[in-house]
């Protein structure tokens, strides 16, 4: 069935206009080692994206343009990282954006701090984390996460975190899926998201979604036309409920780009108002 046209779609991975790269990509320019990373790219991962929106929504609104466009394309939520800026779109439009702390556990206690305020004053609705971004980079599975995670499980919040080969040209080993195996097995209780793919372990990540039942995968920074095969596989199959929608955008794809090829992803009838929505719903509490 091709994707329905009447299910309001709940993006996981959105933002507001990118308007200063140096600023919100210079850390991983700086963590880079090689010459075209540092001096050449716009953005860490350029070489693996075309007509990426840099620049969109330049001189209007920030907000406003960024509603529009959720309207044009039918997102009726969208999760954002929670900043000095998109904090007054949070305020303001809690109908419409959802506030998601990313962390770095580098900052031991202060970052249990950092989300306990967010929960209390800001309603964050999950936790996210780039390992292989971080500086210095810290595994899946390592014990700096594991306060992050414990106050995770307390607060009842899903753990969003990047899985498998990150684009940007850093090092990959804090982000081995099979990490993923022994977070599961400390904290069975709580709900964690992957991020970007968990490429090339697309097929472990669903033996351990199989494995474990709080463990789930979203589609962010793929255009649809790469959604991996053994992931759509188990969405139709065994993984309905473990398979959520993310886009990328204005981080690397347009939206425009990402609803045109989505009408081409062969999901079964079922799997459409879950992946496009209940599954984020039932993941984030959004109904509580």
């Amino acid at each position: 069935m091709p994707m329905p046209t009447d299910v309001p779609i709940i993006d996981l991975m959105l933002g507001l206009p990118i308007l200063d790269l140096e600023k919100t990509y210079g850390s991983l320019r700086d963590a880079a080692s090689d010459k075209e990373s540092k001096e050449g790219f716009k953005f860490p991962a350029e070489y693996m994206f075309k007509g990426v929106p840099h620049g969109w929504g330049e001189g209007r609104d920030p907000v406003e343009v960024t509603l529009e466009e959720m309207d044009k394309w039918n997102i009726e939520r969208a999760m954002i990282g929670i900043s000095p800026k998109s904090l007054d779109a949070v305020k303001t439009r809690p109908d419409r954006f959802i506030p998601q702390l990313h962390i770095d556990p580098n900052r031991g206690m202060q970052t249990i701090y950092d989300i306990v305020r967010a929960h209390d004053e800001a309603g964050i609705k999950a936790v996210g984390c780039f390992p292989a971004g971080l500086m210095p980079q810290v595994a899946i599975n390592e014990p700096r996460f594991y306060p992050v995670y414990s106050k995770c499980c307390e607060l009842d919040l899903p753990m969003f975190i990047n899985a498998g080969v990150p684009g940007p040209r850093v090092r990959m080993h804090c982000q081995h899926v099979e990490h993923l195996d022994e977070v599961c097995y400390n904290f069975p209780e709580l709900r964690i998201v992957t991020y970007h793919g968990a490429e090339p372990w697309e097929a472990l990540a669903v033996k351990l979604m199989l494995k474990w039942p709080g463990l789930h995968f979203c589609t962010s920074a793929f255009a649809p036309k790469h959604y991996p095969k053994a992931i759509i596989d188990y969405a139709n199959t065994r993984g309905a409920e473990k398979i959520l929608y993310a886009g990328y955008f204005p981080m690397g794809l347009s939206i425009e780009r990402i609803m045109t090829e989505m009408r081409d992803v062969p999901f079964r009838d079922h799997v459409w108002p879950k992946f496009l929505r209940e599954n984020a719903i039932r993941v984030l509490k959004l109904d509580a």
